[in-house]
C-alpha cells in the first residue's frame, strides 16, 4: 500500500475545514450556476462527497487519521447536546406511531435484505455467492447487517459471532460504507423534492410542519447577537456534558461487560453506546431548565459546525475506487438496500406517513447517531433530536437483529 500525500492531521482537518467553507460560500451564493448546481446536488452531499476525493486519490489515510475518532467521541457527543437542548419533547410525541413504524420496518428490511439478495444471487449469479470464500460471503454480510442496524459495535459483535475473517471483514467494511453512502446520497437528493414525495405517499406532514413553525417561533423570539460570554457558556454546556457523558460511560460500560456479559448483544457493554444515551439525556434534561435560552445565541448553530465537521470524517471512509475491487459485493449490497427501500416506501405508502420518517427510519439504522441526527436537522434542526432517539433505539436493536440476519443468510446461501 502506497504512503498517503499527506499524514499531519492539522492539515487534513485544514483541508476538510477548507472544502466545508468552499461548499458554505457558494451554496450560498447568489450565483445563477451554483444555485441551478446545489438545486440538484444537495450542500450536505457535497460535505460527504468532496472529502471521499482525498481518500480516494490517495492524499489522505482515513484509517491512519485519528479526525474521526475525535469527532465522533468529543464533537458528535456535544452536537447532541446542543441540538436537543431547545428540544420541545411535547410536540415530538405529537408526532405519533409513524416515527416508530418506519424505524422498525427499515429494522426487517435490512434482516430479510441480506437472505433475499443471496437467494437472488444463488439463481442468478451463483459463483458470486460462493466467493470470495467459499461460503463465507453470509458470516462478512452479517457484519454489515450489524452496522446497517446498529453500528461499528454492532459489526464487531458478529465479526466475533460468525467469527469473519480479517480479509473477508475489510471487503465488507468497503461494501457497507460505499452502499450506505450512496443511499445517503439518494436520501439527502430527496429532502430537496420532500413535498412532491409527501404527495405520492399522500401523507400527512402537519405535525412535522407545526414542530418546525414553533420552533422557528421560539427561535426568532429569543434570538440575540451572542456575546463571548454566551459562546462560552454554549462551549462550557456542551462540552461539560459530554465530559461527564465520557465520565459515566466509563463507568458504566466496563460494569456491566463484567457483571452482565449477555447484554453484549444489545450494545450494553459498549462505551460509545452510553456515551450517545447520556449526551442526549442531558440535551433533553437541560431543555426544560433556563439553558434551553442558549437557543437564542446560536447554540443548535454551533452544534450544526460540529455536526458539519463529523460529516466531513465520515467522508473521508469513503473511497470510491473500492467499487472496481470485488464489485460484485458491491451488487449484492446494492440489492440488499433496494430491498430494504422497497419495503420502505411500502409501508410509507400504506400508513402515509412523510419522507421524513422515511428518510429519518432508515438513517437511524443505517448511519446510527452519526448520520441521523443529520438527515433529521436537513430537514428542520428542530427535527435532529427525532433522529437521536431513534439511533439509540437502533443500538439496542442492532446485535440481536444482525444475528437473525446472519442465521437466515447461513440458512439462504445453498
Amino acid at each position: 500500500m502506497s504512503t498517503p500525500l499527506i499524514t499531519n492531521d492539522a492539515v487534513i482537518f485544514g483541508l476538510l475545514m477548507t472544502i466545508l467553507g468552499f461548499v458554505f460560500i457558494t451554496s450560498s451564493s447568489e450565483s445563477k450556476f451554483w444555485k441551478k448546481f446545489y438545486n440538484v446536488i444537495p450542500a450536505l452531499l457535497m460535505c460527504y462527497f468532496l472529502p471521499s476525493l482525498l481518500s480516494t486519490f490517495g492524499i489522505i489515510d482515513s484509517h491512519e487519521s485519528k479526525l474521526y475518532f475525535v469527532a465522533s467521541r468529543y464533537l458528535l457527543p456535544t452536537s447532541l447536546v446542543l441540538l436537543t437542548i431547545s428540544v420541545d419533547l411535547k410536540e415530538i410525541i405529537k408526532l405519533g406511531p409513524k416515527a416508530l413504524i418506519m424505524f422498525f420496518t427499515a429494522t426487517i428490511g435490512i434482516v430479510l435484505g441480506g437472505p433475499i439478495a443471496i437467494m437472488i444471487f444463488s439463481y442468478v449469479a451463483p459463483e458470486w455467492v460462493h466467493a470470495p470464500a467459499p461460503n463465507e460471503l453470509w458470516r462478512g454480510m452479517s457484519t454489515i447487517a450489524g452496522s446497517w442496524i446498529g453500528g461499528g459495535a454492532n459489526q464487531a459483535a458478529m465479526k466475533e459471532v460468525f467469527e469473519v475473517q480479517g480479509e473477508l471483514f475489510s471487503k465488507m467494511v468497503a461494501v457497507d460504507i460505499i452502499v450506505a453512502n450512496v443511499w445517503m446520497a439518494v436520501l439527502l437528493t430527496g429532502i430537496g423534492f420532500n413535498k412532491k414525495i409527501d404527495s405520492k405517499l399522500k401523507a400527512d406532514a402537519s405535525a412535522i410542519e407545526e414542530l418546525k413553525n414553533k420552533m422557528t417561533e421560539f427561535q426568532n423570539r429569543t434570538a440575540k447577537i451572542p456575546t463571548l460570554k454566551d459562546l462560552i457558556v454554549i462551549g462550557m454546556v456542551g462540552f461539560m456534558s459530554t465530559g461527564l457523558a465520557h465520565f459515566v460511560s466509563d463507568l458504566v460500560a466496563p460494569y456491566i461487560a463484567e457483571n452482565y456479559p449477555g447484554l453484549e448483544r444489545y450494545s450494553l457493554t459498549s462505551g460509545f453506546f452510553w456515551i450517545v444515551v447520556i449526551a442526549t439525556a442531558m440535551g433533553v434534561i437541560l431543555s426544560f431548565t433556563k439553558a434551553k435560552e442558549l437557543e437564542g445565541a446560536g447554540a443548535s448553530k454551533v452544534g450544526s459546525v460540529f455536526i458539519y465537521i463529523l460529516v466531513a470524517t465520515i467522508g473521508t471512509h469513503m473511497d470510491i475506487g473500492a467499487i472496481f475491487e470485488d464489485w460484485h459485493l458491491f451488487l449484492i449490497g446494492l440489492t440488499w438496500m433496494a430491498i430494504h427501500v422497497l419495503l420502505l416506501v411500502i409501508v410509507a405508502k400504506i400508513i402515509r406517513a412523510p419522507y421524513f420518517f422515511l428518510a429519518v427510519g432508515s438513517k437511524a439504522n443505517i448511519g446510527g447517531a452519526a448520520s441521523a441526527p443529520v438527515v433529521a436537522a436537513a430537514f428542520h434542526p428542530a427535527l435532529a433530536p427525532v433522529g437521536v432517539l431513534l439511533a439509540v433505539l437502533g443500538y439496542v436493536l442492532g446485535t440481536y437483529g444482525a444475528w437473525i440476519s446472519g442465521v437466515l443468510m447461513e440458512m439462504a446461501t445453498p
